[in-house]
């Protein structure tokens, strides 16, 4: 399976910036059915320089009892994006997944701009479709051989 991540992985990718709410983080989460938004730097619309997940949204803030309105995207995100290009093999990503323990890879160009973004989710959906043309390819091998020796 040679695929790329530019064929397969969502190109309309949810952003805010630094200063956006937790609660309006959390209120876009729910409006467009995600569990992450990308942070990008003020002014630049297309530079990711975080994420922020449902999960950080629970642990960070939820967890401890903290007020939503009261902190920021910027407070709560990872800093540290593992992003990949657009070009990765899915297996690459797959793996570069696996070794920084992520459900989500941010998708750059080579300018850095933000392009898309690929969950675990979407690798899962392919891999699947993939075990799919597999399971038909062996189906059909096997009728042709009864045809062939009847």
């Amino acid at each position: 399976m040679a695929t790329q991540l530019k064929d397969f992985a969502t190109s309309v990718v949810a952003v805010v910036q630094h200063e956006t709410t937790a609660l309006v983080v959390a209120q876009l989460m729910r409006k467009h059915h995600i569990g992450a938004l990308v942070v990008v730097e003020a002014g630049e619309e297309n530079k990711p320089v975080g994420i922020v997940t449902d999960r950080d949204l629970v642990l960070e803030l939820m967890a401890e009892g903290l007020d939503p309105a009261v902190f920021t995207a910027g407070d709560i995100m990872s800093v540290d994006l593992v992003v990949a290009s657009p070009d990765m093999d899915a297996m690459d990503a797959v793996q570069l997944m696996k070794l920084h323990r992520l459900r989500r890879l941010v998708i750059v160009d080579d300018a850095g701009r933000l392009v898309g973004i690929v969950t675990m989710e979407d690798v899962l959906e392919l891999l699947t479709r993939e075990l799919a043309n597999l399971a038909e390819g062996l189906a059909g091998a096997r009728d042709r051989e009864l045809t062939e020796r009847s």
